[in-house]
């Protein structure tokens, strides 16, 4: 049986006792649960030895309320707990000082999804180097990384840091956020007190989640676009749709589980796809399909689609699963047979305003290049990501923690 690192905690009174008279502040959102579907706050403020003063919310809010990116949460007083809650995606994305002096030790409990570009391992970036400068002490509450121990795409280049970019990473970077703060730390060159509360029983390789206990754990959403483990193993790939002019499905039951426009020539991309790069399809099935969005890009209109499914276990391998290929391939199939396609959407991503938002998300524009070079092949995007993939390999292996 799996514990994550917050049951383990509750379970353990010898794993709290160096919190014993020490102001305790959580960093959490709406899958920060137990075992039994408990949020953490409520949790952790049952315990008679938890002395806790503040909790903290990351983008889409400590309630997961915010449904689309920069939607900002604003400050609150819990109404049950009268404790403060702090928003670290509103008026600022870094704890400030008042709020660093709220607590002495910050217990972060948050639900990953393996990507780069998911900003909760951003905020524990942030939290990691102002703990470094005000004296205080994190402690990562461990959870899975639900897609797994798999590595995939170019390495962050120097200068394309954001908030979606929080450092030389590859889009699945393959660690769990325990496993991240270290690099962090080691990385940044920090001095903080850092420790993880690690899990129990965890299985990245295991069928049939490889990387989420799916027979012993609930899935609930980390974020308003995240809800099943279905767009986990995709979102490497499909989180670049929100740098183009394509619909990523928010506003349908399947976000980041497809993709597509209005008139779309969307089976022609498939076969195309399949014919281009034949081991870039592989480990999934691709699934024409329609689709009219309630809200977001082509909201009302309807759409022609590409449904990508890895939860068939018949047809997903997760070995074989590259999900930054595969929708790096669509895009390359698009310009192809649409050449003047308004692929690439420019607009304001993440409070950045003068990087188009493929570039911001792939950490460089290298993506982009190879998909709107009519020359350029498979085999060039093999040569910048694969040797960054097999230098990635080595750089995380000291800090694998299970």
């Amino acid at each position: 049986m799996i514990q994550f690192g917050l049951d383990r905690l509750l379970a353990d009174p010898a794993l709290r006792r160096p919190l014993a008279g020490r102001r305790v502040a959580l960093l959490a959102h709406p899958a920060s649960l137990t075992r039994d579907l408990t949020h953490a706050l409520d949790a952790l403020a049952a315990l008679p030895d938890i002395q806790l003063s503040a909790a903290f919310g990351p983008q889409h809010g400590l309630r997961g309320d915010k449904q689309d990116n920069m939607v900002e949460s604003e400050d609150f007083l819990d109404p049950r707990l009268g404790i403060p809650v702090f928003s670290l995606y509103g008026e600022v994305r870094r704890p400030t000082a008042r709020m660093m002096d709220s607590f002495d030790v910050l217990l972060v409990d948050l639900q990953d999804l393996g990507c780069r570009i998911y900003t909760f391992i951003t905020t524990l970036r942030y939290v990691l180097e102002a703990a470094a400068r005000h004296g205080k002490e994190v402690w990562v509450l461990d959870r899975p990384n639900p897609a797994g121990r798999p590595v995939e795409g170019n390495l962050l280049r120097p200068g394309w840091e954001s908030f979606v970019g929080a450092g030389p990473l590859p889009m699945r970077h393959g660690l769990t956020m325990g496993e991240l703060g270290h690099w962090f730390i080691q990385t940044l060159g920090l001095t903080v007190e850092y420790r993880v509360i690690e899990m129990a029983g965890w299985a990245p390789d295991a069928a049939p989640g490889y990387g989420w206990p799916m027979a012993e754990r609930s899935w609930v959403n980390p974020s308003p676009n995240a809800p099943n483990v279905s767009m986990a193993r995709a979102y490497a790939g499909t989180v670049m749709l929100e740098g183009t002019t394509l619909s990523e499905g928010r506003g349908t039951t399947r976000p980041l589980e497809l993709f597509g426009a209005p008139d779309l020539p969307t089976r022609d991309i498939i076969t195309g796809m399949q014919a281009l790069a034949p081991a870039w399809v592989q480990g999934c099935r691709l699934r024409e399909c329609w689709f009219e969005p309630t809200f977001h890009k082509h909201a009302r209109q309807l759409c022609t689609g590409v449904q990508i499914h890895v939860e068939d276990p018949t047809h997903y391998d997760h070995a074989a699963f590259r999900p930054w290929r595969l929708q790096a391939l669509a895009f390359k199939l698009i310009r192809q047979l649409r050449p003047d396609y308004p692929l690439w959407r420019d607009f304001p991503y993440e409070y950045e305003n003068d990087r188009l938002a493929i570039d911001l998300i792939n950490g460089a524009p290298l993506l982009r290049e190879w998909v709107d070079d009519a020359a350029a092949t498979p085999a060039d995007l093999e040569a910048f990501a694969a040797p960054d993939e097999a230098a990635w390999e080595e750089i995380r292996r000291p800090f694998l923690l299970y």
